[in-house]
This record gives structure tokens, sequence and C-alpha cells, in this order.
């Protein structure tokens, strides 16, 4: 068979001329198939065993490595690799490698009770809330499947109500996988895990696991929350309330003021807390602020809570970070301005898609936060320039950003950040009513002095500021203007010259 030309194989591609000098391949082939007998039935017979033990084959030179000297080398793989390939190689491979992991979500709760242990013993932060949900049941083909992360719920239209609950494993069944993980894992120090009626397995996770300093803890109940209370050493604490509508709870369920209580005079430790669709009202807020003196950080996502709340928020002495996510309402009633105090700790105030349309709580808020020194606000509704210059009762901002606020104008952004002093750093994303050419020389001079500015109001200047130097969006007649070269300069005076000389 006559060799490719190696010309045709370069930079150009695999070319059709360059396949002539050779043989019709498929022809070849399908003559080769219909001249050659087929091989007798004792050969047939004998290659299976050939090729299960081949008499080449190269020894395994990795066997002379001890597992100490493999867990080295194992160690210095990325993630993805000691997770992928480094794990297929065989089963010493990925045994090794299974004690390397840190990190695990398990999907698959038969397997928290009988392999975890044994394909993961090192493990510190582990997950196991998509395990405890059982897969729906589709009432028919053609019902809807509503998924949203790790919980899908039915929609069937003939039932009443048309949306179904998020089933989870029998609480008799997540207790033992947690009596499991607690016997086999003492230095565990991040648990995800979704909470029982009355979880006597969150007992033993705490009495086994004494090193444990995150618990994230989904469907809360008051009840639900004695055994968090055992957790001498926790810091870090996000508690998912369970609703009626999404767990197929009681009415009575939920995380009140009586379990806040619990966990306030339980948890003395805090330094982080995030609260998911809670309930509860002052005096729950206030027994976090009193008994949880190490609290820097609260979080408090779509809430419940009753009139009176933001009061509660002066009790919090160390409190440096308050963040509000997904609230439809700050406060309905959050009293009179002189009883509502002060956090005088306060760094940053984090308002995330929240409603912003109560003036009067949103006035409470930034009288609890007047002395915040970071203001962030993204993707928040009804914040128009008389609700935003609310915020100039925080007279020490330094640092503000905006981001996704739609109704806020220039005028409205100007009449706020020409009053704070101390402001040192800008962000203004994704605000369509804040335009460049509204822009006063007083508000110009202001962003000179910024020690950091983010200025990407709409789409127009998000794209003025990437086809920055590139020469684009420029007229026509500029970007085309054509260069002429000397020698072309040369002749066209010539040309002048001889056309002056005909006329005179």
């Amino acid at each position: 068979m006559p060799e490719a030309d190696v010309s045709c194989l370069g930079g150009g591609g695999l070319h059709h001329n360059g396949l002539k000098g050779w043989p019709d391949l498929a022809a070849f082939s399908g003559k080769m198939m219909m001249t050659t007998p087929p091989p007798p039935a004792e050969k047939q017979q004998a290659r299976p065993a050939a090729v299960a033990a081949p008499a080449d084959a190269a020894p395994d030179q990795t066997l002379e490595f001890s597992d100490g000297l493999l867990l080295r080398m194992l160690a210095c793989l990325p993630e993805p690799h000691l997770t992928g390939a480094a794990s297929l190689v065989c089963k010493r491979w990925m045994r090794l490698a299974g004690r390397l992991r840190r990190r695990l979500v398990v999907r698959d709760w038969a397997f928290v009770t009988h392999r975890l242990h044994y394909r993961f013993p090192e493990l510190a932060d582990l997950d196991l809330f998509p395990a405890s949900i059982v897969a729906p049941a589709v009432p028919s083909p053609t019902s809807p499947l509503l998924t949203c992360a790790e919980v899908s719920l039915t929609l069937d239209p003939t039932a009443d109500p048309p949306l179904g609950a998020c089933r989870f494993l029998a609480d008799d069944v997540l207790d033992r996988g947690l009596v499991a993980v607690a016997a086999s894992f003492p230095n565990l120090r991040r648990l995800s895990a979704t909470a029982a009626a009355e979880s006597g397995g969150l007992m033993d996770i705490a009495g086994g696991c004494a090193t444990l300093q995150e618990l994230e803890l989904h469907r809360c109940t008051d009840l639900a929350l004695r055994p968090v209370s055992a957790f001498a050493h926790l810091q870090i604490l996000r508690l998912v309330a369970a609703s009626s509508a999404l767990y197929g709870t009681g009415e009575n369920g939920g995380v009140t003021d009586i379990g806040l209580t619990i966990l306030a005079h339980g948890c003395k430790r805090l330094v982080k807390l995030e609260l998911v669709g809670c309930e509860g009202s002052y005096d729950g807020i206030a027994a976090v602020g009193r008994c949880c003196a190490m609290l820097e950080e609260l979080t408090i996502s779509n809430h419940r809570m009753d009139s009176g709340w933001l009061a509660a928020l002066a009790f919090c002495g160390n409190l440096k970070t308050l963040r509000l996510q997904g609230c439809c309402r700050i406060d309905d009633d959050p009293g009179p301005a002189e009883h509502l105090g002060a956090c005088l700790t306060l760094e940053s105030l984090q308002l995330q898609q929240c409603q912003l349309r109560d003036r009067r709580a949103l006035h409470a808020l930034f009288l609890v936060c007047e002395g915040a020194r970071e203001l962030l606000m993204q993707n928040c509704w009804g914040l128009e320039d008389d609700m935003f210059a609310l915020a100039g009762l925080c007279r020490r901002v330094k640092l503000l950003s905006l981001e996704g606020c739609s109704q806020l104008t220039t005028r409205g952004l100007e009449s706020v950040i020409t009053s704070w002093s101390d402001l040192q750093s800008l962000k203004v994303v994704s605000c369509d009513k804040i335009k460049d050419e509204e822009i006063s020389p007083a508000l110009s001079e202001l962003f000179s002095v910024f020690k950091e500015l983010k200025w990407r109001p709409d789409n127009k200047s998000r794209l003025a500021a990437s086809l920055a130097d590139t020469g684009m969006g420029k007229k026509g007649r500029v970007l085309c203007k054509r260069q002429i070269l000397p020698g072309h300069q040369r002749v066209k005076e010539t040309m002048l010259n001889y056309s002056t000389g005909v006329a005179a």
C-alpha cells in the first residue's frame, strides 16, 4: 500500500486529492469480507481464552508502591481527577481515593447505612438532604413535575390542592441513618440533614460528633430543635422551617418563638445564623440576641414573623452583618422610632430580592442599621427615589452597591451619595433609569475621588465599556479613512502641477 503524501496532511488538512494514491478501502474491505473463509470452530472457541490472559501483558508497577506513598501522590491531584479518573483505575486506587475525600453529597439513603463508612472513612463535610427525599409519585404520564434544586413536586390538575407536598423518608429511617453517621464519623465538621419530628438521631450526632461546627437542618419544627441545643460547639447554623404547603406538615409546624428560645439557650457559641421561612416575633429574636453573644452574621430569608421584630435586633450586641433575602415584607408595624434602638456594631446591611414598598418599615430598618458602613441592594422591588432617600439616615456608609434596582434614577442616586462624606466605593450595575448623560458635574467630580468605581447602569454603558479601545462604534468616515503613503502623495502633487500648467 503506498504511503500518504505528507503535504496533504499539513496545515491545510486532509484533502481529497491527497488520497488518489490510496486504494479504495471500502471496496477492498468488502472484497476481503466476501472472499475470506470463516475461521474454524476450534479457533473461534480458543479466541476468548487468549484475549482473557495475554502472554505479553506488562505487570502493574504501582503494586510496588506502599499505600502511604500512593496516598501522597493522589493527594496532589485536584478534586475532579481524584473523584473521577483516579478512582476508576482499580479497586485499590478507589479505596485510597475514598480515604482522601473530605466532602460528599449523598443521593441514596441505603448507601448511608451500608457502604458510606467503608467507601469514604475520612469525611468532614456530609450532605444527606438529597438522599432523604423520596421520588415523587406521578399520578399520570401527562402530569408535570416541578423541580427546584433538590425538591420535586407533582402537579395534578384534578386534585385539591393541585400541587402535592414533598415526600421524605420515614422518621425512623432518618434516625437510623444519623445514628450510623454518628458512630462512623467522629471528626465530622459540617452536616446537612432533614429533621424528624423528635429526632433521636440528632442527639446521637451531638454526642458522637464533638467537633461539628456547621449544621444545616431542613424541615425544622420547634420539637426538632430540642436536640440542636445539645451541640455545644456549633458555630454556623442554617434552619429551613417546615412549611405545610411544601413539606405536608401540620398547621402547627414551623419554627416559632419557642424554637428560637430553645435554640438560643443551647447554642451560645453561634457566629452565623440563617433563618429561612421562620415565624416568631420580638421575643424570639431578642432571646437569640441576649444568649448568643458571639453572633456576628444574621440572615433572614422569606420570613413570616409578627410585627415588631425589628426592635429586637438591638439586643445583638456583636452583630456585624445583617442580610435579608426574598422577604415580601420587612415589618408590618415596627413601632415608634424612639423604641427601636440601634445595632451599634453593624458593618454591613444587605438586601437581596426584597419588597421595599413599605416606607415606614424601610425607615425603621435604616434607623436600626444607621451605623452600617456597607450597603448592598440587589434586585429589590419598589426602590424608587423617595424610598432610596431614606438610606441617607446611614451617615457612615463607605461602600454602596446597587444591582438590578430598575426604578432608581440618577437624580435619586445623586441626592443620597453627595450627602455621604465617607463614601469610598460605588458599584452600580443594571439600573436602567440611571443614565450617563444625566450625570452632573458635581457627581462627576465625586466619581474622580472614589477608590473603587464600577459603573454599568444599563446595557448601553456595558456595551460602551466592552468596546473601549477597539475602534468599534465610531462613524464610518473616521473608521474607514484611507491612509495616504508618501509615494502616493508625490504622484498626487505631480498630477496637480500638470493640470495647473495645462490650464495656464
